[in-house]
């Protein structure tokens, strides 16, 4: 008896993502994003579509809007992604800076006329 394991596209777009994000070093730490555990709920849907949590390393973290925008462009760049919706969660301002990160990654493709992935 043969059996053939499919996985389906959302999962493997997910497996390319966590790959992605692997490259995306904590320079207070040096240990990727994912290793850290700073990437939380991350689904994908078949169309594209991308959402996931950003809890920065502290309350306070210094670097957490340079680190989310990496977070973002590294997620970005993966092929197959056509939309992302970064939540950060877990900092003091998380949701203005949620705000401020959508505001400028719409901004980005507006600009480029390009859409991500």
């Amino acid at each position: 008896m043969s059996e053939t394991w499919s996985f389906s596209k959302a999962y493997q777009l997910r497996l390319a993502i966590l790959k992605r994000l692997m490259s995306v070093i904590d320079p207070e730490t040096g240990v990727d994003v994912v290793r850290m555990r700073l990437i939380e709920d991350l689904t994908v849907d078949e169309s594209g579509r991308v959402s996931y949590k950003f809890r920065p390393s502290s309350f306070l973290c210094p670097i957490a809007i340079p680190l989310s925008m990496e977070i973002q462009h590294a997620v970005s760049e993966v092929e197959g992604v056509t939309e992302q919706n970064m939540e950060i969660v877990g900092y003091i301002q998380a949701e203005e800076l949620t705000t401020l990160i959508k505001e400028a990654l719409a901004a980005k493709w507006s600009q480029t006329d390009e859409q991500p992935g």
